[in-house]
């Protein structure tokens, strides 16, 4: 009888399934001093995240005075072991329209008329640093994104 053998897998292998399973999470910024969170999708591109909004919002307000980020993603409210990530990051504010095309799907529909809508701005996150959190109850690992 053949012995199965499971291979470990590293927390950047884990935070990678984690960002290729999960496309909702809370975004935070600041505001007057105080932390600000809201729900928001994100599309993934090897650890860097884009979401999109309106320029007309708060958190565009408040990312062109702080432009720094923390974001919680990948939680499934199944209780103790649920692994997640918290990514702390810097924010770029961006109308381009390759990434714009990019990102635009059917489900923007309510909110913008098309990727060449005006209003319509990319949040690109740049992470400097990811934890995985609650991977089977171990400690908060660092996520090496290089």
């Amino acid at each position: 009888m053949k012995e199965s053998k499971t291979v470990a897998k590293t927390p950047k292998e884990i935070a990678e399934k984690i960002l290729e399973d999960h496309m909702v999470g809370t975004m935070a910024t600041i505001e007057g001093n105080k932390p600000h969170s809201r729900y928001m999708t994100f599309f993934n591109d090897h650890f860097t995240l884009y979401t999109v909004t309106s320029d007309t919002t708060h958190k565009v307000e408040e990312l062109s005075k702080n432009p720094y980020t923390h974001i919680l993603i990948g939680y499934d409210g199944k209780g103790f072991g649920d692994s997640f990530l918290e990514i702390e990051g810097k924010v770029e504010i961006s109308s381009d329209d390759t990434m714009r095309e990019k990102v635009w799907n059917k489900f923007l529909k309510p909110w913008f008329e098309g990727p060449d809508d005006p209003k319509m701005v990319i949040l690109k996150v740049t992470p400097s640093q990811i934890r995985l959190m609650n991977s089977k109850g171990e400690s908060p690992q660092m996520v090496d994104i290089n």
